[in-house]
């Protein structure tokens, strides 16, 4: 974080050689300054040591009455009759103009960036808005490139902007509040644009929500150099509250933090919070203190507070010495934290999402913040696609099944596609190196694991096979079926499976087999009667990170059961790593749990970083229909509500079928698609588990899930 600090330094002394064009500019600049120089030699170094203490208020002048750079009054100029009151006028930059009025033309000054009406400007080519500007471009440090293109003409400023400089400022302010009122007027004419869409600053504002830090996010923009961005952070940024025709900028400060989301308040505003705004702090219209002096942008303040102050450079020194800034480079920053190293049509192999015991090649089609639209390689429209992080665990460089022993369904095509490549391996996820040489993992041991079906349930699990690198195959002790099909990977590593006991000691509810009928659930019990042996404790992750997140905070999270979508969510559970997210608007039953590193989370404003679609709560209406008795009430209103949230939801023209509709002991098998399979996977047949019709299974669980990890 930059700190502002006060510098200064000497006014031009006028001794500098600058070539014979440039002696007949400065010895027609002190001709006209020669009446004032030695009265206000003290006071405009004084000035100047204010103006230029930040690099940015050369040419805002305050609004006192008894401002000038006019040239001396002996030259000779045809007189002009003073303006009438009534005339609209803008003070900025140490002149006033008369505000545009369709008819005469503008013109900008190259010096201070005033703009203002073309025949008020001084010198025939209308360059500069005054002597002092013209004066000061002349001394600039680029002498000779600016001298060769200046076209001199020696004459002072208009007798018609030494009229103007003398209105009183009482008159001054009264012309322009009637012009913004006759401008607001015009504006209610107007037929109103209805903004359309969520607003997370609405959302918050409302509710006093908070937000999850961008620091809790490494995967995520910024997530690594956000450094000690908080309230009181002072930037620059566009200034809505003008009606100049060419966009200018005003100082803010940071009042509230959510996420990349701030919400800002001018300085000079106080307390008053009637102009507050949100905006995305990594935007492209936010800029640190001293931008608006290095880029040549006017610095103007609003015209709600023109009047509270006669000198504002003195303010916005006062204000800002010792205030904290953006880095000068913070833009820099976030551009290249959001480049991605994933390219389109890059080749990956990645989980099956209608058989989870395998995976497939797919390609890249496209990266959207740092997630991946892949889509199957033998997917001939390119509709058969699978949405991940490109940090997920659930992909992995081409040769991955083979390498650790994991199951792989052969792609039909038999070469690669023209323009298609395969992915380097050190782009991807990398999991922790683990021993497996001493006690390790072994087949049929018992523990606690996330079911990737039913991302809200941690439930009762058995290793069904050892894989090299650590890798595990986990079933679900009571919903398996026969042939393993939906057996799946987690890494030994994970943060998705846990020792026996884990939700007794943490109070959470363990989901007990489906068709196991002494409950309450008691793993010794289950152990005995099973003849198995629970996982060594030592073997699993039980390194807690400091991550930051509490309850309550809220985020932006993908819907694991469908990827494509990322929804509003809250934190609602936090049990050491893992976190119980909750999707707003819908029932707990959808609620997920996930590892506090999982990079399927992001700070709030991710979506309108990133240009992703950002899914809202859901509508009152569509929550009731999820606590509707009747199943067909229920379908037909989440069918209404289509363009919102929707869970569990199968792939395009594929058909549901639920696990309890599988049969448990070999034959023909449906898969998870609907698609049927004569040839079952190379597993050894698992030992018939109790009737699953005993317990059925919940409606919002089994049917589909993309969700499986395999590791940090």
């Amino acid at each position: 974080m930059k700190r502002l600090k006060k510098t200064s330094r000497g006014p031009w002394t006028g001794k500098e050689k600058w070539g014979c064009q440039g002696e007949k500019v400065r010895k027609q600049n002190e001709k006209d300054h020669t009446g004032e120089q030695q009265k206000t030699e003290h006071s405009t170094h004084s000035e100047r040591k204010r103006r230029d203490s930040f690099g940015m208020f050369d040419g805002y002048d305050s609004c006192s009455e008894d401002t000038s750079s006019s040239s001396s009054s002996d030259e000779s100029e045809e007189e002009v009759a003073p303006l009438p009151s009534s005339l609209p006028i803008i003070k900025n930059n140490g002149q006033v103009y008369t505000y545009p009025d369709g008819k005469s033309g503008m013109a900008t000054c190259e010096m201070c960036g005033m703009v203002g009406v073309r025949d008020a400007f001084y010198s025939k080519t209308k360059r500069f808005c005054s002597v002092s500007c013209s004066r000061s471009y002349s001394s600039n440090s680029k002498k000779a490139s600016i001298l060769a293109r200046l076209q001199v003409t020696g004459k002072p400023p208009t007798k018609k902007a030494k009229v103007l400089q003398k209105q009183p400022l009482v008159a001054k302010l009264a012309a322009y509040a009637q012009y913004q009122a006759t401008l607001q007027s015009q504006a209610k004419t107007k037929s109103a644009v209805s903004l359309e869409g969520f607003s997370w600053g609405n959302y918050i504002n409302s509710n006093s929500f908070i937000a999850a830090p961008v620091t809790c996010f490494k995967h995520a923009p910024m997530g690594t150099c956000w450094g000690d961005i908080s309230e009181n952070v002072r930037v620059e940024v566009p200034n809505t509250d003008c009606s100049l025709p060419t966009k200018v900028f005003w100082i803010a400060g940071i009042v509230k933090l959510a996420g990349y989301n701030a919400l800002l308040r001018y300085e000079g505003f106080e307390s008053d919070s009637s102009l507050d705004f949100w905006c995305n702090i990594c935007g492209s219209d936010i800029h640190p203190v001293g931008w608006c002096a290095a880029s040549g942008k006017p610095l103007v303040p609003p015209r709600t507070i023109q009047h509270k102050y006669t000198n504002w450079k003195a303010f916005l020194v006062k204000r800002l010495t010792g205030a904290k800034t953006l880095p000068p480079d913070f833009s820099q920053k976030v551009s290249e934290s959001m480049q991605y190293p994933f390219k389109p049509s890059m080749r990956v192999e990645v989980v099956d999402k209608t058989h989870l015991c395998r995976t497939r090649v797919a390609i890249v089609e496209s990266v959207i913040g740092g997630r991946l639209r892949l889509v199957y390689e033998e997917s001939e429209d390119k509709t058969d696609d699978f949405w991940c992080h490109m940090y997920s665990p659930l992909i992995h460089h081409i040769g991955w099944s083979r390498s650790i022993g994991h199951r792989f369904k052969r792609s039909d095509i038999t070469k690669k596609q023209d323009g298609h490549f395969d992915t380097p391996p050190h782009l991807f996820a990398k999991v922790k190196e683990v021993d497996q040489s001493g006690e390790w993992y072994k087949e049929g041991m018992k523990l606690e694991a996330i079911d990737p079906l039913n991302l809200s349930a941690i439930c009762v699990a058995t290793i069904r096979k050892v894989l090299a690198d650590g890798f595990l195959m986990i079933g679900i002790d009571g919903s398996e079926a026969a042939d393993g099909s939906d057996w799946f990977c987690y890494h030994a590593t994970s943060p998705s499976i846990f020792p026996v006991g884990f939700c007794e000691i943490n109070m959470i509810e363990l989901t007990p087999p489906r068709g196991y009928t002494k409950l309450p659930f008691k793993w010794f019990d289950y152990l005995r009667e099973t003849g198995s042996i629970a996982a060594p404790v030592k073997l699993f992750n039980k390194d807690v990170p400091n991550h930051g997140f509490r309850v309550g905070m809220k985020l932006e999270a993908v819907d694991l059961m469908e990827p494509r979508l990322v929804c509003v969510a809250t934190v609602t559970r936090i049990i050491h790593r893992l976190l119980r997210i909750h999707f707003d608007g819908w029932e707990e039953e959808y609620d997920q749990w996930v590892d506090c590193e999982s990079p399927d989370l992001y700070p709030v404003g991710w979506c309108q970083l990133t240009g992703y679609q950002l899914q809202p709560p859901a509508p009152q209406t569509s929550r009731e229909s999820q606590s509707g008795s009747s199943k067909q009430k229920k379908k037909a209103k989440s069918q209404q509500y289509k363009g919102h949230k929707k869970k569990r939801k199968m792939p395009v023209g594929k058909k549901p079928v639920s696990l309890s509709s599988l049969p448990m002991t070999g034959g023909v098998r449906r898969s998870l698609s609907g698609d049927e399979e004569l040839t079952p996977p190379p597993y050894r047949t698992l030992p018939a588990q109790t009737a699953p019709e005993a317990f059925p299974p919940p409606s919002t669980s089994r049917e589909f899930s993309p969700s499986l990890k395999t590791g940090n």
